[in-house]
């Protein structure tokens, strides 16, 4: 009688360690470690970051996000050890278009950012990074609710762009 051909419990056990065998011995090896595994030492590090002055309204939502996130809402240090430098550019795209009037109805805000970690002390640059973000939008026929409407997409995608750099930053810093 073949493995294949048996029936019973036997052989959903032996199926079963014959999945779970290979998956136990991949992830012993594996290294992953939670974001903040050494909170203490990640925490100082991420409150001790000093962000760019911002150039225009989407890139000071990004920075005060970012700032928020790193500091725990304190604020900006008094003696930063890290220094990012930061550029958001932005793009209104619209994707969807009214045939009678050839207008966009609808939209993305697209935020590209690229930023530098440096230490402040050395000058030296720690990481260089590239993100960007994308939120869909409505264009309705009122003018200030299409304004608003592009707002409220900038803002929404402002917050994500930062979440995203911040997470970039917390693992670089961590290490």
């Amino acid at each position: 009688m073949s493995w294949f051909k048996s029936e019973g419990p036997f052989r959903a056990k032996s199926l079963l360690a014959a999945v779970a065998l290979p998956l136990l011995l991949a992830a012993g090896g594996c290294q992953v470690r939670p974001l903040y595994a050494n909170s203490g030492q990640t925490e100082h590090a991420l409150k001790s970051i000093m962000f760019s002055e911002a150039e225009n309204r989407v890139e000071l939502q990004v920075r005060n996000q970012l700032i928020f996130l790193a500091s725990g809402g304190a604020g900006e240090p008094e003696n930063p050890e890290y220094d990012v430098q930061m550029k958001v550019v932005e793009r209104n795209v619209g994707v969807l278009l009214d045939l009678t009037t050839d207008l966009p109805r609808a939209g993305r805000i697209v935020l590209k950012a690229d930023f530098t970690l440096k230490r402040t002390a050395t000058g030296e640059v720690l990481k260089t990074g590239h993100r960007s973000t994308v939120a869909l939008v409505d264009f309705p026929s009122q003018e200030y609710a299409k304004i608003r409407a592009i707002k409220d997409a900038e803002d929404r995608a402002a917050k994500e762009l930062a979440e995203l750099i911040y997470a970039d930053l917390a693992t670089w810093v961590g290490r």
